[in-house]
């Protein structure tokens, strides 16, 4: 009898060992597969070589000294101009939205969001056609207001939803004490509505700014020879000139991807941490 439980307890730490174990292996198995060719890119980045070729010949920064180039840092340069008020308009019409759509009676408040966060599901080639022959006939192609606008479009979606998200764990009973002692919609707004979704307001405004960045499609059609983001550069250069510069500026954004990505986790958990202290 004895021996029989100590079997059956054996058995049991075995199969839960053997689920964790395959659970850790299937988890590391999608990671290598997700970031091996990311990790490849980096590698390629270093290359003493003229081409994109794996493994590289050698070790140089070439690559990276070669992104000074005028070229490069012009893309650069236009990237930012777009990338940074794109995130804070996008940031703050979101924000707008989601407070007008969760503290209002408006009737329909589910199909507007969804039409709101229609170009999600829409393909980015369908928006990105529409949005070129719209500003063409407004003659705003070709610029940099033209693609701070059309990212714009592309990134409100992702601040509706995020913000919403953090929208729906606060206690609206808050502001409905803060209203009933007095205050007035912008004081509850500016000292109990606003402190409380901050943390999702900056994902959402980290999460505009690398979608800005790396958006390739829109730009594609609203930028010009002389008026293009680094994404659109490296299309270009991959067309012609295929050296590692392009592996270069790769590693770049994937480099500010990650730091923006581990920010936004930062965040998260202080938004947790806050709901737990007020549950």
């Amino acid at each position: 009898m004895i021996l029989s439980s100590s079997l059956q307890a054996l058995k049991y730490q075995f199969t839960q060992n053997g689920w964790s174990w395959l659970r850790w292996l299937l988890c590391y198995t999608v990671i290598l597969y997700l970031i091996a060719p990311l990790i490849i890119v980096v590698i390629i980045s270093f290359s003493s070589g003229y081409y994109l070729t794996f493994p590289p010949p050698g070790f140089s920064f070439q690559w990276y000294e070669n992104i000074l180039d005028p070229k490069w840092m012009d893309t650069l340069w236009i990237s930012v101009l777009v990338m940074v008020p794109t995130s804070i308009i996008a940031t703050a019409l979101g924000l707008a939205t989601a407070l007008g759509l969760a503290r209002s009676d408006i009737p329909g408040t589910t199909f507007i969001r969804a039409l709101l966060i229609s170009p999600l599901v829409v393909p980015v080639i369908i928006t990105a056609a529409a949005l070129y022959g719209t500003f063409r006939s407004w003659g705003i192609h070709g610029t940099v207001g033209g693609l701070i606008l059309a990212h714009i479009i592309l990134t409100i979606p992702y601040a509706l939803s995020t913000i919403t998200a953090s929208l729906g764990m606060v206690d609206a009973r808050l502001e409905d004490a803060a209203a009933n002692l007095g205050a007035s919609p912008w004081t509850v707004f500016r000292k109990i509505t606003f402190p409380l979704v901050m943390p999702g307001v900056l994902s959402s405004f980290l999460f505009s700014l690398v979608i800005s960045f790396d958006e390739l499609i829109v730009s594609l059609f609203i930028s010009t020879p002389l008026v293009r983001p680094v994404t659109v550069q490296m299309w270009s250069n991959i067309r012609g000139d295929v050296d590692p510069t392009i592996a270069a500026l790769a590693s770049m954004l994937f480099v500010f991807a990650l730091l923006i990505l581990l920010l936004e986790s930062l965040f998260g958990k202080k938004e947790q941490s806050q709901d737990a202290s007020a549950s």
